[in-house]
């Protein structure tokens, strides 16, 4: 940012008016505003030209102003329009607002597909971004629109569900439109966004719908929308788990309204059960990213408590917060800690019957809201019965240890995204990490990357590979414990 004022306050410009202050400065070019209708765009007459040979603005446009030594371009704005640096930009006061820009940035972006809008001046006026072509890193338009929107939260318009979040003030169909404007797309699941109130809102809410009289409007053709583009959930090392949750969440999810044609309204909720470090934890982490939701655990450390019915109410607040937010997941670990059988003689009591009851009574409540629910477990035979009938949990899938085709598939992946020597053999390390935790494959590819820097080295070579394999700790040998003196008869 430019420090020193080009021009001083009251210097008159060749329409009559006068600066009154400087609004916003870059490295080559300051917005004033003046005593009369309009505001200032002074630029060096180098950037006023290379807009011309871009086509943002024609030179005929810019007025001549000069003080002492220093020559400047000057282009007038009308007070009615946005005249502002993008980056400083606060967040838009109406849906008009938010297309204008939208469309500028759409229309700007034809002139030039490298230049970078992040740090241009906004001219509504104009419909136009000019670029300032400054040295500092390229910045996506999707994330250029999103920050605009919020009003300076750095956010892109890819996650639209977070961003539906940020603009409280705004229907997400509004959000949707303004986002399309720029020529950018929309999830699939934009339909299931509407914006929740609070139960407690939600309630009077309804009293005060009651009273009123609803109005019907006629039916208006609708325009058939283009179906969207597939989205397809990818799962390294794990083929059958990826092809369920493509199967029977993804594609459920994203092609809403051909289900609720017939009656599927949302996901069921799902348990995953394998012994520790079968890649439950890991999968589940990459299905959430994939689907971009607010996420909420239940854990022994989240929500267990040692008072009287304190679990239970935990629970329940767990669960209207993602109500409150759905669509939203709810993701369970370890739920033999508080789902066992109500029967087995390992259940504590009064209130661990009260804590699945609790669960009982929400899991279904939760879904019908759009809250997709996943549990984890080692120890499904432990679990209550009534918590695994359908209609709570509808699929019971076990995942096993990775074999080696699954640890090979995750190896592929995780290798095709970084440089490697051409004769990488990674036969060796498939043979000791196959049965072992996928996370135990990530960590071998990652530190074997670790160490390839560390040698300056610029590819993934074989003995980075094997020393990475080596760091592995090592399976821990059972050993007889002695506790109290040892003798020795010698």
């Amino acid at each position: 940012m430019a420090k020193d004022l080009w021009l001083p306050k009251g210097f008159e410009l060749p329409d009559g008016s006068k600066i009154r202050s400087l609004l916003y400065s870059g490295d080559e070019w300051q917005i004033f505003d003046t005593n009369g209708s309009n505001n200032i765009l002074l630029t060096r007459p180098e950037l006023a030209q290379k807009w011309d040979e871009f086509g943002f603005l024609d030179e005929s446009l810019f007025g001549d102003v000069a003080f002492g030594t220093e020559s400047f371009r000057s282009l007038s704005s009308h007070k009615k329009y946005t005249l502002t640096a993008v980056e400083n930009g606060k967040s838009p006061e109406s849906k008009v607002d938010a297309l204008a820009f939208a469309f500028a940035l759409k229309e700007s972006r034809k002139l030039s597909e490298d230049a970078s809008f992040h740090d241009a001046v906004y001219v509504e006026q104009y419909s136009r971004l000019l670029p300032a072509w400054t040295l500092t890193p390229h910045v996506d338009d999707e994330v250029v629109l999103g920050t605009w929107i919020t009003g300076g939260v750095i956010i892109s318009t890819e996650s639209f569900r977070r961003l539906t979040n940020l603009t409280g003030w705004m229907p997400v169909g509004d959000l949707a439109e303004i986002v399309k404007a720029a020529g950018f797309s929309v999830p699939a699941d934009a339909g299931l966004l509407a914006k929740r109130k609070p139960a407690s809102q939600a309630k009077s809410d309804a009293k005060a719908a009651i009273a009123k009289e609803a109005v019907v409007e006629p039916d208006q053709p609708q325009t058939p929308e283009e179906p969207a583009e597939a989205k397809v959930f990818k799962l390294p090392g794990r083929p059958q788990l990826e092809e369920f949750f493509n199967e029977h969440v993804i594609d459920i999810i994203f092609n809403a309204e051909k289900y609720q044609a017939l009656g599927i309204d949302f996901p069921s909720a799902i348990v995953l059960h394998g012994p520790p470090g079968c890649g439950k934890t890991y999968a589940v982490e990459r299905l959430v990213e994939f689907i971009d939701w607010p996420s909420y655990s239940i854990d022994s450390n989240s929500v267990g408590s040692p008072y009287i019915h304190e679990t239970s109410k935990k629970i329940s607040e767990v669960f209207d917060k993602a109500i409150d937010g759905a669509p939203s997941v709810v993701v369970i670990d370890e739920m033999e800690s508080f789902l066992s059988d109500r029967r087995s003689g390992s259940s504590s009591g009064l209130h661990h019957v009260e804590e699945v009851a609790e669960f009982l009574r929400r899991i279904p409540e939760a879904i019908k809201n759009k809250v997709l629910i996943i549990a984890m477990t080692n120890l499904i035979e432990m679990i209550d019965p009534a918590i695994l009938r359908r209609g709570r949990f509808d699929h019971i899938i076990a995942v096993g240890m990775p074999s080696r085709e699954e640890v090979a598939s995750l190896v592929d992946s995780l290798l095709s995204k970084l440089p490697k020597a051409d004769d990488l053999n990674v036969d060796k390390i498939l043979d000791a990490l196959t049965g072992k935790a996928l996370s135990d494959s990530a960590f071998v590819i990652r530190e074997a990357a670790r160490l390839a820097a560390k040698a300056g080295k610029t590819e993934l070579d074989q003995q980075s590979i094997e020393a990475a394999l080596n760091s592995l700790p090592k399976d821990q040998e059972k050993k007889s414990r002695r506790i109290g003196f040892v003798w020795d008869d010698k």
